[in-house]
């Protein structure tokens, strides 16, 4: 829950470096928090009609856009990639799969044009 948190207090930052498990570990949260609010839209019958989700799951979807977008850009910026690289996911398939292995990948070892390793600082939040 703390790299959950760790996310969410850097809202909007788009500049340094994500660790894998930053990223991964806010995109598990984010799966468990969309499954539970399309179930409350189904709970208190908010959900749209024809689809799975409703109310809840939009509002949560819109205040977690910006941390989601930020997190995904610093994880670009940690294997070496700008942030616009994310655009990739646009190409039907490949793309997605691309973006996808570029997650996945571990991070630049060192300082690269993005900041310092992020697994070189102690002061982070661990797991």
């Amino acid at each position: 829950m703390n790299w959950y948190l760790a996310v969410l207090k850097k809202y909007a930052v788009f500049s340094g470096r994500a660790r894998r498990r930053e990223y991964w570990m806010f995109a598990l949260f984010q799966i468990i928090f969309y499954v539970a609010a399309a179930i409350l839209d189904n709970v208190f019958h908010t959900k749209l009609q024809g689809e799975l989700y409703g109310l809840f799951y939009c509002l949560y979807a819109l205040a977690t856009f910006l941390p989601n977008l930020g997190v995904t850009v610093r994880r670009l910026h940690d294997v070496g990639k700008s942030g616009w690289f994310m655009l990739i996911a646009l190409i039907p398939i490949i793309g997605a799969i691309w973006l996808l292995v570029l997650m996945c990948r571990d991070g630049d070892q060192g300082q690269n044009d993005y900041g310092p390793d992020p697994k070189e600082n102690v002061g982070e939040v661990v797991a």
